[in-house]
């Protein structure tokens, strides 16, 4: 039997999975490690870290019974993150992450200086605190010693490929998340970096998502022959493939860290307006749009730290099951680091409205599964209103694991809503971008075929939907009264 390793590199941990030729995941591995918040809005970490994590994970499977047989590996990761290396291929400073929101002067100015359309035409997003584009023009103001040490900037996926190989690529899926990509046709946008005083020399080569990276050498990792390594996709994309949204009769919900919701495009005539990302997918000549809930599982883990609870989130969110659905009038916004989609906001502040002396611990979780929801379901309200059929979902990571949050998300979507039988996230996907490599498959077509099957679905129940739509208008207008307030309070952080 031959196997291939799909890793995730996520925001607070690596997942490895091996995965056999008839899409079984026969071999788990996961290594934590933490990011760093030094001021408010700030999210870094050392690039080695990911290495170390990896190399770690690596070396565990590979000594393991199923090691002498793996032909393959490919990664999922965090999308938008800078990692800068200089002549020396040496890391130049910590890498910014996604969930950075120090950039919001620079992405004023870029947007003064480029024009919202003018961005929209060349590269079809706008440029958000979190992306690639910004973070690079902070670095550029602020740290300009280092800005002229840059060599090559790369993704997080990409610095770890380059660490194993000693090629440094990337592939459409995160470089569309740079905002520096020409999404339509498929390369850097030379323009847009020449008007942004931006050397285009600093750009990664850009290979298919499936393509061949370079080698995992038998020295390093004392194996009994090389392992091909491919470049992967971004984490968002990843986790679409590994749901089997190759196409538009189906659309993606997947909770984590953050919330996304994610649907293919196939038209090429479409024009984005900048309310959605419109991203490549790591499926060759496939776009897709997105939005983005900023807070999404980590609503949960706020609160859950909050009431200082420290069993299993299984067992933590047992008592939502007491409230009944609009948590006895009470509203909650997962907006604890600014919110993306529909409000680009990054100053924003989260909120509970409606506490009173009887709302108690259950309703507040409730509040918070369903506010969760509620963003998300604002993407999906964007997504109809562009003319998309949402009638069935798939919902992967941690919103597929909790029966009660399934029948909410069918709810408040107005969907069936339904489950992967194997749910391994992005790390799934990771691992078919690696049997394509290896030439498993003629095309992803017949992957998703062979490997993906659903399991229970969860439909909605009339009156609880009736009930949600009421509920999802008092929601919208939380944010037109309350962000100006939000706004000014940051002077008080």
């Amino acid at each position: 039997m031959k196997y291939v390793i799909g890793i995730d590199l996520g925001t607070s941990g690596l997942k490895s999975i091996v995965v056999n030729e008839g899409g079984d995941v026969v071999k788990e591995d996961y290594v934590r490690y933490e990011t760093v918040h030094d001021k408010t809005g700030y999210s870094e970490m050392d690039p080695e870290k990911w290495y170390e994590a990896t190399v770690e994970s690596l070396k565990r499977i590979l000594s393991s019974e199923v090691g002498k047989d793996i032909r393959g590996i490919s990664f999922s990761g965090q999308m938008h993150g800078l990692v800068l290396i200089d002549g020396s291929g040496e890391v130049i400073r910590p890498a910014i992450l996604w969930n950075d929101t120090r950039t919001s002067l620079e992405c004023r100015e870029i947007i003064r200086e480029i024009g919202l359309e003018s961005l929209l035409a060349q590269v079809q997003n706008t440029v958000l605190e979190g992306f690639t584009l910004s973070k690079l023009a902070w670095v550029k103001k602020n740290e300009p010693e280092n800005f002229r040490k840059i060599h090559k900037f790369m993704l997080p996926k990409d610095y770890v490929i380059y660490r194993l190989t000693g090629n440094v690529y990337t592939e459409p899926s995160d470089a569309a998340g740079t905002v520096m990509f020409d999404v339509k046709e498929g390369e850097w946008s030379l323009p847009l970096m020449q008007q942004l005083g931006i050397d285009a020399k600093i750009c990664p080569a850009v290979i298919p998502s499936h393509g061949r990276s370079g080698v995992l050498t038998k020295d390093i990792f004392n194996t009994a022959h090389d392992i091909a390594i491919y470049q992967g996709g971004a984490d968002n994309a990843c986790g679409a493939l590994g749901a089997g949204i190759t196409d538009s009769s189906k659309q993606l919900v997947s909770i984590g860290t953050s919330g996304v919701v994610l649907s293919s495009e196939g038209q090429d005539d479409y024009m984005n307006d900048g309310s959605v990302h419109y991203f490549n997918h790591c499926v060759p000549d496939q776009n897709y749009v997105m939005g983005v809930t900023l807070s999404a599982g980590y609503s949960l883990e706020w609160l859950k730290k909050l009431l200082d609870d420290d069993r299993p989130f299984d067992e933590f969110m047992k008592e939502a099951e007491s409230s009944p659905p609009g948590a006895n009038g009470l509203l909650y916004t997962p907006f604890l680091l600014g919110e993306r989609t529909p409000y680009n906001d990054a100053n924003v502040r989260g909120s509970f409205i409606g506490l009173d002396a009887n709302t108690n611990r259950a309703d507040m979780k409730r509040a918070v599964l369903e506010g969760i929801t509620f963003s998300l379901n604002e993407s999906i309200r964007i997504m109809r209103e562009s003319g998309k059929d949402i009638s069935r979902v798939v919902s992967i990571g941690g919103g597929a694991k909790n029966r009660q949050w399934l029948q909410i998300q069918a709810d408040v979507f107005d969907a069936e809503v339904t489950i992967r039988t194997e749910e391994q996230g992005p790390a799934y996907g990771a691992a078919i971008l690696a049997a394509m490599g290896e030439k498993w498959f003629e095309d992803f077509s017949q992957v998703s075929e062979a490997w993906i099957e659903y399991s229970e679905i969860f439909k909605p129940q009339v009156e609880d939907k009736e009930q949600y739509k009421k509920l999802f208008e008092l929601y919208k207008k939380v944010y037109e009264n309350t962000h100006e307030l939000t706004s000014e309070l940051l002077e008080f952080k």
